[in-house]
């Protein structure tokens, strides 16, 4: 009945609006029931019932608390927030410019703003390496441990490929070791190496350079030339410019990650995804381009390795225990490794463990005689454990704290 009483004032008013003629609302009230003002709408909609619409809600609104979050942290940049929620949420989640959009309308900016160089210095397929230390990082955790560490960047001058490396320290042993990891993950060695006066590679006496023995010896080994230049001239500053951006990328995590092994594991994300992004100047994604890069680097001789130039490197099975033993004590891997031959290397205070190339993890080097990382210990009680009304994490603080005081 209700719906036939709409349909024939509807009707009505869209006769009165063809003929040009206005109604009177009170006397249609009176004849149809249904208020006036509600009349005066239809009408004004040529005789068409008016629909209410609701503002479309974006579905950016449900994550802005998290956006304004992340936002206050220094010199979080848009790609940043959107790498690090595409990460956790999913690619179907979000799209770059349908968060900018969100940000943009919401008045959400970044917080400080870094400078940066806009210098374009181009080189030949597979014959430069350009690498520097993106120093003094800190890096907080969820549970407030606090991470201070650094990031050797290493990217090619023609396909622009970055590698990012992490190390707890910068001396002359690291930037090898990272620099054996770099060529290992390419494949091949690139003519020469450009550098700034890093201390880890030169010694300044006098306004006279010099390289450290350790590197002359590298660059005999290797073939690979080490060129110095000069501190903030154009030819870093391309690769500056883009591992600095990248490396802005690891802000959304701060306070957001569980360990210093999660923290390596988002440094090698970062690299991953910062060679899949549309080059600005070569408008080709680096992965893209490196394929035809590869094909031009030399092959890697097979004397250059890790051993030869780090002191003390052992190479060890991880038994069932998850601890490797340095020096009498034991530091664990995680439970996938067991039965795995893994490598050892001490550089200043602490450990590096590698399997293959690949560095896994990383211990303070310790009087104690069991050093394991909690989630290292968690993972592999969990298969122990049967009954799921206990808590593991609680199981597992008591027990590392009971080895702590049987190690000392």
């Amino acid at each position: 009945m209700k719906i036939e009483i709409e349909k024939n004032l509807l009707g009505e008013l869209k006769i009165y609006k063809e003929l040009n003629m206005k109604p009177n609302y009170s006397a249609l009230q009176r004849k149809y029931g249904i208020d006036r003002h509600t009349i005066k709408k239809h009408y004004i909609n040529d005789g068409i019932k008016h629909k209410e619409r609701k503002p479309k809600m974006s579905k950016y609104e449900k994550y802005e608390k998290e956006i304004l979050e992340i936002m206050q942290e220094p010199e979080v940049t848009i790609m940043a927030l959107y790498q690090y929620l595409n990460e956790k949420y999913g690619e179907l989640e979000f799209t770059y410019s349908g968060l900018k959009a969100f940000t943009l309308k919401k008045g959400i900016k970044r917080k400080g703003k870094s400078t940066e160089a806009h210098v374009r210095y181009e080189t030949k397929p597979g014959e430069q390496l350009q690498v520097d230390w993106k120093e003094d990082l800190e890096m907080t955790s969820i549970t407030g441990v606090i991470y201070k560490f650094n990031i050797y960047a290493a990217t090619l001058g023609f396909s622009r490929d970055h590698e990012y490396i992490y190390s707890k320290t910068r001396t002359t042993e690291d930037f090898i070791r990272c620099t054996i990891d770099v060529f290992n993950r390419l494949g091949g060695l690139p003519k020469y190496i450009k550098t700034d006066n890093m201390t880890a590679v030169v010694s300044i006496t006098n306004g006279c350079k010099k390289k450290h023995p350790k590197i002359l010896q590298f660059e005999k080994d290797t073939g690979v030339k080490i060129r110095l230049c000069k501190v903030n001239s154009p030819e870093t500053k391309g690769k500056v410019e883009s591992a600095n951006r990248f490396m802005q990328w690891l802000k959304p995590y701060n306070h957001r990650f569980k360990d210093e092994s999660e923290l390596i594991e988002i440094v090698n994300k970062i690299c991953a995804n910062a060679n899949k992004q549309t080059n600005q100047t070569t408008k080709i994604p680096p992965i893209i381009l490196f394929k035809k890069e590869k094909e031009y680097l030399a092959p890697i001789p097979s004397k250059i390795l890790l051993d030869s130039y780090i002191s003390n490197v052992e190479t060890q099975a991880v038994p069932p225990t998850l601890l490797v033993s340095y020096k009498g004590n034991g530091y664990s891997v995680p439970k996938s490794y067991i039965g795995k031959r893994v490598k050892l290397v001490p550089t200043s205070n602490q450990l590096y463990i590698y399997f293959n190339t690949e560095l896994i993890t990383i211990h303070e080097i310790s009087s104690n005689k069991f050093n394991y990382q909690k989630d290292h210990y968690i993972e592999a009680l969990k298969t122990s454990v049967k009954d799921n009304n206990k808590d593991i994490n609680e199981i597992a603080e008591e027990n590392l704290k009971l080895l702590e005081k049987v190690g000392k």
